[in-house]
């Protein structure tokens, strides 16, 4: 059924209010002024400024080294307990599992992020990179879960089954059979993950607050700017980098995704 003249006057107003104020940002960001305000004409020198800029640099690589480990570590977690939920529907405690799984879904950020500090500085571990990176694979990993299980949910087992019949192994069915089967879910979830983990703000004030080249992350380095005097060029280019290490993402995403569903069909 072809959307009628309201419902694409409804959804073009949606993506107006969503894109615009974005594509408004990235087109100030290459303004010549010092006044954001002010538009002085196209300009690429204050991202020449900006990559000389060893602090920045520092929070864009720290938000790499994050994202990525939370989201290896997110996916492996959170694929075993998506696994765990579908295919193993009773057992005790199943429900307090899940709980945990997908609290951080639903619990302030500011508040997990402060029961890690509590945690952290109970055992005595330190804070630094690592701790950041568990911070992190606390919230991404639900996210995976989600994804994970909901192409479980529609996996058909009577594949697994007829591997089985035919002699092979339940783990070389696991990984011959149904991992190639969810591998666009996992690698969706990854993505997913990684993207969680770059806009990762509350829990990393709160959990290791802003130190800049240890624990200073994109996110945290545009809070920082906006709160300084001049510093709103500075916050807006930090987010033009982000969004296009978002979006890079995504297209990884994309691909990924359309390659593994190639080679599967292809098998």
């Amino acid at each position: 059924m072809r959307p009628g003249k309201f419902d694409a006057t409804i959804l073009t107003l949606g993506f107006a209010f969503l894109y615009i104020p974005i594509l408004i940002l990235v087109i100030y960001s290459f303004n010549e002024s010092k006044l954001v305000t002010v538009w002085g004409g196209f300009s690429l020198k204050w991202y020449g400024e900006m990559w000389r800029n060893d602090g920045l640099m520092s929070a864009a690589w720290v938000t790499l080294q994050v994202g990525l480990l939370s989201a290896t570590l997110g996916t492996i977690l959170g694929t075993l307990a998506a696994l765990t939920l579908v295919r193993y529907t009773r057992f005790k405690g199943r429900l307090l599992f899940s709980g945990m799984v997908y609290a951080p879904l639903v619990m302030p950020e500011v508040i997990t992020g402060l029961s890690l500090l509590l945690l952290f500085v109970a055992i005595g571990i330190d804070r630094g990179l690592m701790t950041v990176v568990i911070a992190h694979t606390t919230f991404t990993m639900c996210y995976v879960a989600i994804v994970v299980q909901s192409r479980l949910l529609t996996f058909d087992t009577s594949l697994e089954e007829a591997a089985q019949d035919l002699g092979c192994p339940p783990v070389k069915t696991f990984f011959k059979v149904t991992l190639p089967l969810i591998l666009p879910g996992i690698a969706a979830g990854a993505i997913l993950a990684f993207a969680k983990s770059m806009g990762e703000f509350g829990a990393t004030i709160t959990f290791v607050s802003n130190i800049p080249g240890e624990t200073q992350t994109l996110a945290s380095a545009i809070y920082t700017y906006t709160q300084v005097p001049g510093g709103d060029l500075a916050a807006m280019r930090l987010t033009v980098i982000s969004i296009v290490l978002s979006l890079g993402a995504l297209i990884a995403s994309e691909f990924l995704s359309r390659r593994i569903a190639a080679r599967v069909g292809a098998t």
